[in-house]
């Protein structure tokens, strides 16, 4: 599994569990929603910033969004 699939697949999971919508979610990180959806498909390779601006706005941190 890449990094990339990794990423979008515990990106959807907290986010899902946080009862957020992916409109939400690029309103709290400050990312366009399309971002969000491209991120959790995997089909993005995000800079640590924007992987940084989704853990603040999950409440997690940046590993567990990477672990």
């Amino acid at each position: 599994m890449t990094i990339q699939t990794r990423l979008g697949r515990n990106l959807k999971r907290i986010r899902n569990g946080s009862g957020l919508s992916q409109e939400q979610l690029s309103f709290d990180a400050d990312v366009h929603r399309s971002y969000v959806s491209d991120i959790e498909r995997g089909v993005r390779n995000p800079t640590i910033q924007i992987v940084y601006q989704f853990a603040q706005a999950l409440h997690v941190t940046m590993g567990e969004l990477l672990d």
